[in-house]
């Protein structure tokens, strides 16, 4: 048997169940669409908002409005897979309330089978004909505008779906510099939309320069989820096993959810080297194979518990593309608008971005994954409402480190980075605060606004611009640093964390803010990311936060305060409880030895501190010590030696000099 300690999650939020994000006005328009409809005069219109939450039409509703009132004479809707097509298909919104429908003819509709250089005819045709509207794929746009100049697009409306696939890196991403030439040689209208705006490869989307040019509507995951009608809650945990995933996976796969199984890539260390084997294996700890759907390719596996039957989906096996496709229309099809239709998902490369299976409770994710977008687009899966659905779940099994391999200190980054993962989410899943300065002789603070002594409110409109819609984006980036996640597991006292580290990433984010600017976003960042992180009891008219292991009162918060806490350090703490002793001192130890090196502006941010330690204790600092704090001190101590050893003797080769002169 597997020795496999399950832990609790390490992010829970509950939601309200407001029903404001899926009710509609008189034109049929959820809440994120009005706001989208709103800046339909943008001509450069940036939408960041999560799965579900209905981009698609509100890219028709604005789409629609710059044809018949702004003077567009084309749409066109590039998608990174065919798909996702399905999206953006005839529409009739009139019978919602709108003025006019979103009407698409079948041979404009570039994302059905057929070769490449067919497609780039027929989207050339398409900008010479009369017709307004095509969708296509991404591919297809970009091998089109290699025949065509940027100024064959003056009139349309570019709009480009999962809009994370661009990347400022035009020299790698060619879909990226199509984006630049088309802005620069055309009139083109852009709506630009992404589910995820975080680029696993940390490399940014658009240029500061080129981002500058789009009108942002943000619509956050909380917004979305806290105004669902059925979904109550979203839990994010990771399971730790040893061996292989095949022997572990029984014990975390629920027979009784709605559940998509994605399978590790066969070039990481957590596949088996053989996919269609370890769908074998998954199947086999559901119970036996009773038949297989010639039409489908739906698997009636009986449950080896209970005996019930489960319908079974493989979107691994791609021997067969013809029964692969089958299965996948079936899943389009029924599976999207049928509960039955489908049990259990297993996939490799799909059932990621894009789709759309409303049922799905569980996403048992094996290995992790390198992208921050892959993992939000994962457990996108799962949170769109559905009737009879109160919980989603997202579950990492990762691959515990074993110190008896050679990839240990592979595992643990893996680990690190999923951990991080996690953390990023909690901030976009956790509700929203405003914060201000606290005053002397302030009023009590209004629903959602919290006080703060000593707090730096933003004082330009650059600044407000990044708290208002990057914040979640930058929060990305920091985590994604490899010398954050080791500083975010203790490896760095916390006020080095929030002091140091964390500017350090603002100012190569944003290199145009001045020092105060920095501060300013630094303290935002570092203030909702301790509140989003910080357990809140109510105690009768008094509300406490929990911060370094007290409670403190709401009210009597104060900037250095929060500066004292590591703000990601809790989620650490839960995963120390979910591995056994021995895997945790492995995980430290790996830490350890690949520890920062001390930096010239850390090292000044300590001294104040070591003089105080030495005060106190009676003795230097012991770089053998046990205590983590005491350890950092003494490597600092050791680096401040060595630096006025080399001062000193810089001081004496140039007097050697001057007296030799």
């Amino acid at each position: 048997m597997n020795a496999l300690k399950k832990p609790v999650n390490i992010v829970n939020v509950s939601y309200a169940q407001t029903k404001a994000s899926v009710n509609t006005d008189v034109l049929g328009m959820r809440e994120m669409q009005q706001r989208v409809f709103a800046q339909r005069e943008a001509q450069h219109l940036l939408v960041k908002a999560p799965p579900a939450s209905g981009k698609s039409r509100a890219l028709m509703f604005v789409a629609l409005d710059k044809l018949y009132n702004q003077g567009r004479k084309k749409v066109i809707v590039a998608v990174p897979e065919r798909s996702i097509g399905a999206s953006f298909a005839s529409t009739n919104l009139t019978k919602f309330g709108f003025w006019a429908d979103w009407d698409i003819k079948e041979e404009h509709n570039l994302c059905d089978a057929g070769s490449s250089a067919g497609k780039v005819d027929a989207f050339i045709k398409f900008l010479n004909g009369p017709d307004a509207v095509l969708v296509c794929t991404h591919a297809t746009l970009r091998f089109a505008f290699e025949k065509l100049a940027p100024e064959a697009f003056n009139g349309t409306v570019l709009a480009i779906d999962e809009f994370h696939h661009v990347s400022a890196d035009t020299e790698n991403s060619r879909l990226g510099a199509l984006l630049r030439d088309v802005m620069n040689g055309s009139d083109v209208h852009i709506v630009a939309m992404t589910g995820s705006y975080f680029r696993g490869d940390s490399v940014p989307v658009l240029s500061p320069e080129d981002e500058a040019k789009f009108t942002p509507v943000t619509f956050n995951y909380y917004d979305q989820l806290n105004g669902y009608e059925y979904l109550h809650s979203l839990g994010i945990g990771h399971h730790f096993y040893q061996g292989r995933y095949t022997e572990a996976i029984e014990e975390v796969l629920d027979l009784d959810k709605k559940t998509i199984v994605h399978i590790p890539n066969v070039n990481s260390g957590e596949s088996t080297k053989d996919k269609i084997e370890e769908v074998g294996f998954i199947i086999d700890a559901i119970g036996h194979v009773e038949s297989t759907d010639s039409d489908t390719g739906i698997i009636s596996v009986r449950r080896r518990d209970t005996g019930q039957i489960v319908l079974v989906a493989d979107l691994v096996d791609d021997a067969d593309q013809k029964k692969r496709g089958d299965t996948l229309h079936y899943l389009a099809h029924k599976a999207s608008k049928n509960r039955d239709a489908v049990d259990i998902i297993i996939a490799l490369g799909m059932a990621k971005e894009g789709f759309d299976w409303p049922y799905a409770e569980h996403a048992l994710t094996v290995g992790y994954r390198a992208s921050l977008t892959e993992v939000i687009q994962i457990i996108g899966r799962v949170t769109r409402d559905s009737e009879g659905k109160s919980h989603a779940q997202f579950t990492n099994l990762i691959a515990q480190p074993d110190a008896a391999t050679d990839e240990v200190k592979l595992s643990v980054n893996n680990i690190l980075k999923a951990i991080t993962a996690s953390l990023l989410m909690e901030q976009v899943l956790a509700p929203n605060f405003t914060f201000k300065t606290k005053r002397g002789n302030d009023d009590a603070p209004k629903p959602g606004e919290l006080k703060i002594k000593g707090f730096k409110e933003p004082s330009t409109p650059r600044v407000k611009q990044i708290v208002t819609t990057d914040l979640n984006d930058l929060k990305a980036t920091i985590l994604q640093d490899d010398t954050f996640a080791k500083a975010a597991a203790g490896s760095l006292d916390p006020e080095t964390t929030n002091k140091v580290l964390i500017p350090k990433i603002i100012r190569e984010k944003y290199p145009d803010l001045t020092e105060s600017q920095v501060e300013e976003v630094r303290q935002q960042v570092v203030v909702d990311s301790v509140i989003k992180n910080g357990e809140v009891r109510e105690v009768g008219d008094k509300r406490f936060i929990k911060m370094a292991e007290k409670f403190v009162n709401i009210d009597d918060i104060d900037i250095n305060l929060i500066d004292s806490v590591n703000p990601f350090q809790r989620a650490f703490e839960v995963m120390s409880k979910s591995v056994t002793p021995n895997v945790l001192r492995i995980i430290s130890d790996t830490i350890t030895a690949t520890r920062v090196e001390v930096t010239e502006q850390e090292a000044l941010q300590l001294w104040p501190k070591i003089q105080a330690w030495v005060k106190v204790n009676g003795h230097k600092p012991d770089v053998r010590s046990q205590d983590p704090t005491e350890k950092r001190y003494a490597e600092t101590l050791l680096f401040l030696q060595r630096k006025k050893q080399q001062h000193v003797a810089n001081q004496r080769a140039t007097q050697v000099r001057s007296d030799e002169a």
